[in-house]
């Protein structure tokens, strides 16, 4: 998750989400041209707990989304609102802006895992894809919600980078290292690379390794969504390697199906092991059976696993929606 907030953006959607930021912007309705105030007031707004669902989840359909969780005695948070509408409304209908007081409405943000302010959550298609944190000045703004929308960057780099992805995503670890360590030769400072070659450590078993690289970051950069997902990774590698053998979580899990440790470390395991899929419905179990267990860790887990997987992951989606089922029904 990009920004210069304090509190890591693993407990939200997301955040950190790496490989992109969904479709290309909804083509507009044929309209006439409107005044500034009134196009303001069509793409900014405020809403509640109650109306989340209709202004983010069903608004994000048509195009994307942004939330501003504030709060009245947020210093920051009254630099960047103002910042924030000014931007979404150059892009003219391109994106929304709306606007939650956590203090009035904590649910929401409490079942994202927001735990600073200013806290900005990116929906697309009804999911939250990413985010950043802190009062980032304009330029930075522009550029979040202009990849957002489907602006283009840095296009030899970034074509470098989406094919490392690509290979470390199939398997070819080793390729997609060597591709990292190119990018890295061209641009030393490039975040993506480095939290790509973390990621190559930790597919083969090197944590020592993975852990130096990311140390590598600088402190002001530790909220990169591309750093913050190879961190969550790096975090969920070290907690699958004190587990026991799989088998002995399944049976204990057949012997007691309300043992819900059992299923969770069965669900970490399983993680590690590639079965994402499988990993996400346990956690999605003990959730539906109990959301406040260890105190709502199911879902804590479940947000971990995404951020660690990337937005655009294929379980990610599918498991951003299934717990949104739940929380939201």
């Amino acid at each position: 998750m990009s920004g210069n907030g304090g509190a890591r953006f693993g407990a939200s959607f997301g955040g950190s989400f790496g490989g992109g930021y969904g479709a290309a912007p909804q083509p507009a309705a044929a309209a006439a041209p409107v005044a500034a105030p009134a196009a303001a007031g069509d793409l900014i707004k405020d809403t509640t707990t109650r109306d989340f669902v209709k202004d983010v989840l069903e608004e994000s359909k048509k195009q994307p989304v942004l939330v501003d969780f504030w709060a009245t005695w947020c210093g920051p948070c009254k630099q960047l609102t103002p910042v924030l509408e000014k931007v979404v409304q150059s892009f003219k209908g391109k994106v929304k802006l709306v606007k939650m007081d956590i203090d009035k409405h904590p649910e929401i943000a409490g079942q994202l895992g927001i735990q600073s302010i200013p806290a900005v959550i990116a929906f697309d298609k009804g999911q939250g894809i990413d985010g950043f944190m802190g009062a980032l000045p304009e330029g930075q703004v522009k550029a979040f919600i202009d990849k957002l929308v489907g602006g283009k960057v840095s296009p030899d780099l970034a074509g470098a980078l989406a094919a490392a992805d690509a290979a470390l995503v199939e398997g070819d670890t080793a390729g997609a290292a060597q591709v990292y360590a190119q990018v890295l030769g061209v641009e030393p400072d490039n975040l993506h690379a480095l939290a790509g070659l973390a990621r190559c450590a930790i597919e083969t078993g090197d944590l020592e390794q993975a852990k130096a690289i990311l140390a590598e970051v600088p402190a002001d950069k530790a909220n990169d969504k591309a750093v913050a997902a190879a961190r969550a990774a790096l975090e969920l590698a070290e907690q699958a390697a004190d587990l026991g053998p799989i088998h002995e979580f399944e049976h204990r899990l057949a012997q007691d199906p309300a043992d819900h440790q059992a299923r969770f470390d069965l669900a970490v395991a399983l993680n590690a092991k590639g079965q994402r899929e499988e990993a996400t419905d346990h956690l999605l179990e003990i959730f539906r059976r109990d959301r406040t267990w260890n105190e709502d860790g199911a879902r804590k887990q479940l947000v971990q696993f995404f951020e660690a997987w990337g937005p655009m992951d294929e379980a990610t989606i599918a498991g951003r929606r299934k717990l949104s089922s739940l929380l939201f029904r």
